[in-house]
């Protein structure tokens, strides 16, 4: 969708068009139209579900397919919630919705078909957990965890660099854990479009009483970096207190929950060498209070941080920072629509109750906050640097 992007100043208002599927070629079509019905067969084949569940997945399937939005059933717990919540897109093509309703949408309509919610065995059983496991069970982890023994003996300050890096990649995580470089660990960090990180040490300066709230974004790979981020910031004095906040169920396929945070940890904590003290400190943390785990129902809602409930808005208030990891919540930051790449990401993230931190690799087309000769050079660069996970960002708004 590279060749229909705005061009600086033609989309700064709020008025900025909001992204649909409507458009086929684009992003947010190839979404709808391909990746959430392979995303049904794939969770149709992961786990032994009966026919009442294969029937509902493929009355799912070709609902998104070739019917139009309908509501969920008169006894969903939250029914109400979501016909308030988008009445005017039910009797209508998935595709004509806001992208990000029709995502949000379309994962609790999934949970909805394997009776998640539904009293029977297969309520709170997580459909992508077999995904999750998987990737936990990776060789690749062990592999990245053994690059922590490396980086214990780097400086502190050098190490932080590292680690936030590793946060900011996610699964890319060897990229931040790698000791050996040309300078100082994050001097040059390829595919890296913005990077206020200076900014962000400001608000963290070692010995400063400070409580650091991360929003987490994906399970597995992802999560792992963070939870050895948030380890690094508590043990050297970046953070008195951190709180991790995780989805109160599945929602996208590698969302974190409360349950695939402590598999996180085990996974921590049976790794040797440094990796096994980082979970070790971990679990130990939780235990003093020092690392608190929580979630919110606003964390599967389809909307945008500007409309986060109130006792959310204190909840975050209350810390230094906010660090919101991934593409989703950056979404949700700075609101789903074609900006201006340009805009400054200070005003598209003024309702944010205090300091925020934006931690994403770049995989939608929303983006914010670059300089006009950053923007113009990825534009001419011919890539897919909008949403192919090639480019990355590092965000800050004190």
């Amino acid at each position: 969708m590279g060749d229909k992007q705005k061009a600086p100043g033609d989309a700064n208002g709020p008025g900025a068009q909001v992204i649909t599927g409507s458009e086929p070629g684009s992003f947010a079509h190839g979404v709808l139209a391909e990746r959430h019905p392979a995303l049904i067969r794939r969770v149709r084949e992961a786990l032994p579900y009966g026919p009442r569940q294969h029937l509902a997945l493929d009355a799912l399937m070709s609902e998104i397919t070739r019917g139009v939005v309908e509501p969920l059933g008169p006894h969903a717990p939250d029914r109400e919630l979501w016909l308030c919540r988008g009445r005017e897109h039910y009797g209508r093509p998935w595709f004509d919705a806001p992208f990000l309703w029709a995502e949000s949408y379309f994962y609790r309509r999934l949970l909805a078909a394997v009776d998640y919610f539904t009293d029977g065995p297969w309520r709170g059983v997580d459909p992508f957990a077999p995904f999750k496991d998987l990737e936990l069970r990776d060789d690749a982890v062990d592999d990245e965890l053994r690059a922590l023994d490396d980086l214990a003996a780097v400086p502190a300050d050098e190490r932080a660099r590292a680690l936030l890096y590793a946060s900011l990649w996610g699964n890319r995580a060897d990229l931040g854990f790698s000791a050996a470089s040309d300078g100082p660990l994050g001097d040059a960090v390829p595919g890296l479009v913005a990077d206020d990180s200076a900014l962000l040490w400001e608000l963290l300066p070692v010995g400063a009483p400070a409580t650091v709230s991360l929003i987490a974004d994906n399970t597995g790979r992802e999560l792992i970096p963070d939870l050895v981020l948030l380890d690094h910031l508590l043990g050297h004095g970046h953070a008195e207190r951190a709180v991790l906040y995780v989805k109160p169920y599945p929602y996208y396929v590698s969302d974190a929950t409360t349950a695939d945070a402590v598999a996180c940890l085990r996974r921590l904590m049976r790794a040797p060498g440094e990796a096994g003290a980082i979970g070790t400190r971990l679990w130990a943390a939780m235990g003093s209070g020092s690392l608190e785990v929580r979630t919110h129902a606003f964390f599967c809602a389809p909307l945008p941080y500007e409309d986060m409930p109130g006792d959310l808005r204190q909840d975050l208030r209350a810390g230094t920072v906010t660090i919101l990891k991934g593409d989703l919540n950056y979404r949700r930051l700075v609101g789903d629509r074609l900006w201006d790449a340009t805009s400054p990401f200070a005003d598209r993230t003024a309702s944010f109750p205090g300091a925020v931190a934006a931690l994403r690799t770049l995989k939608s087309d929303v983006v914010v906050g670059l300089g006009p000769r950053m923007w113009s050079t990825l534009e001419e660069s011919g890539r897919d640097w909008r949403t192919g996970g090639t480019h990355a960002l590092i965000q800050v708004r004190a």
